[in-house]
């Protein structure tokens, strides 16, 4: 049988894995989506590509970022715990 410990980290990784999802997808859609527009304007059919590129560092930089900070709580939880004597 499982235990609620386990479980609850299993729904973490999911939801970690489903944010840094979201957080590439929702850039690089938006400026290609911007890219796509302008070129649309200006008559540039290749305006989507560096657009592209953009929300890929855009997003690339969001997954870091949280990454750093969900594992630098970690150890920070981890240096809490106080051992028994």
């Amino acid at each position: 049988m499982k235990s609620k410990r386990t479980d609850r980290q299993v729904f973490e990784a999911l939801t970690m894995v489903l944010q840094f999802g979201i957080m590439m997808l929702v850039p690089i859609g938006m400026c290609t989506a911007v890219g796509i527009w302008i070129g649309n304007r200006t008559g540039i059919s290749w305006m989507m590509v560096p657009f592209f590129f953009v929300g890929a560092l855009s997003g690339g930089t969001g997954v870091y970022r949280m990454a750093r900070k969900f594992f630098s709580q970690g150890k920070r939880d981890a240096g809490d715990v106080k051992k028994k004597k």
